[in-house]
């Protein structure tokens, strides 16, 4: 057994979703968002690290780390677990983070999420992007969809990972995993590959940079279903992202390719839910109608809030929209809502009305209290003339 997997006991044992060691530290744990020290533990020194990072790769990928500083893989755990796993160095030292990976891919269902993703896997072509922070739950939502067009629909699948984390059965569909650093040079490169590999459907697990959105965009259009992922919390700020990579000549260009070929962004946060509990996924869901095509090509990204606010019957919905359905359902606090919204006036408003109805509750309890006092005080004489 690894010396890190007494470490990776702990953190499936706590539910927790990333475990984290750094030289000069004690181990650490993230769960339900919060990072706290593995009571127990001892200070990580290099030498102590260099003997856990060892056991983990090959001879090759140790040597990778040595020269560049940042390595990234995943780790299984026997059948137990899988881990999206990153060494780096850093002023102090050296670190590394691992991700758990669910060894059981989660249906759409399972996970909660609007009905209308189900949606994206009856299509034929075109570009669908799952963004959001770090940590925001963009892999699990992709692998589900992805999930849904394998037991929905019979067409080849290409997914293209750095590094791979959900592997997929071929069940009514034909699957090909692919690892970049392993099994291709490149995202850009597993790309081009994948659009000659006659797949109907390309899963790209990161879109980072302007070559990869490039042949992304150029699948889309060859008639390829495309599914990719941003750093973004919007889909207005999706969209500009994308725009924004591209020099000033080719803009326009890539407005024309985007306006043809996609057909919708998914944008999610995942926030602690009010009983502290678990988390709770928030979403944006931006979708394909008529006039998608020309608010892109015009430039206008700030007119897709108001599109999404008229399309709300036909499964999309704002992010503000999404995390004031869960503030109202009391599955997440205001306070919480107001740290991942994109209007913060008015979820400002929610957080001051709610602090002053926990003050009314309080005041109201004091006054009570002090009558039950006061009652009691009064009797008490007539009680003892008896």
């Amino acid at each position: 057994m690894a010396k890190i997997d007494e470490l990776f006991h702990c953190l499936i044992e706590k539910k927790g979703s990333d475990l984290h060691l750094e030289q000069g530290q004690k181990p650490k744990l993230r769960v339900q968002g919060e990072i706290s020290e593995i009571e127990g533990t001892e200070v990580l020194t290099e030498e102590i690290l260099k003997n856990i990072f060892q056991e983990l790769v090959t001879p090759a990928l140790w040597d990778k780390f040595n020269r560049v500083g940042d390595l990234d893989f995943a780790y299984a755990m026997g059948d137990a677990a899988r881990f999206r796993s990153n060494f780096y160095r850093h002023f102090h030292g050296m670190g590394a983070v691992f991700r758990i990976i669910p060894t059981k891919i989660l249906t759409l269902d399972q996970l909660n999420t609007p009905a209308v993703l189900k949606n994206f896997g009856k299509l034929r072509s075109g570009l669908v992007l799952v963004t959001g922070p770090t940590g925001s739950g963009k892999s699990t939502t992709l692998a589900a969809i992805v999930n849904h067009v394998n037991e929905t629909t019979s067409r080849k699948i290409v997914t293209i990972e750095e590094p791979l984390e959900f592997v997929h059965p071929n069940k009514n569909c034909l699957i090909v995993h692919r690892e970049v650093g392993v099994h291709t040079d490149s995202f850009q490169t597993g790309l081009s590959t994948a659009m000659k590999s006659d797949a109907n459907v390309i899963m790209v697990g990161e879109m980072r940079d302007r070559e990869t959105i490039e042949l992304a965009c150029s699948a889309a259009e060859m008639g390829i279903l495309v599914f990719g992922t941003l750093h973004t919390n919007s889909a207005a700020k999706t969209i500009d992202r994308i725009i924004d990579v591209f020099p000033a000549k080719k803009k326009n260009q890539i407005r024309s390719v985007l306006a043809s070929s996609l057909h919708g962004v998914v944008s999610q946060n995942l926030l602690r839910t009010i009983d502290g509990t678990g988390r709770v996924a928030a979403f944006e869901i931006l979708l394909f109608t008529s006039a998608l095509p020309g608010i892109i090509r015009a430039g206008d990204s700030t007119k897709l809030n108001g599109l999404i606010q008229t399309s709300s019957k036909d499964g999309m919905v704002s992010m503000d929209d999404s995390l004031r359905a869960l503030v109202k359902s009391k599955v997440i606090s205001p306070e919480a809502a107001l740290m991942k919204s994109i209007d913060k006036k008015r979820f400002e408003e929610m957080v001051e009305d709610a602090a002053r109805k926990v003050r009314m509750a309080e005041e109201k309890e004091l006054r009570d209290k002090e009558l039950a006092e006061t009652g009691f005080m009064r009797k008490k004489p007539a009680e003892s003339k008896k």
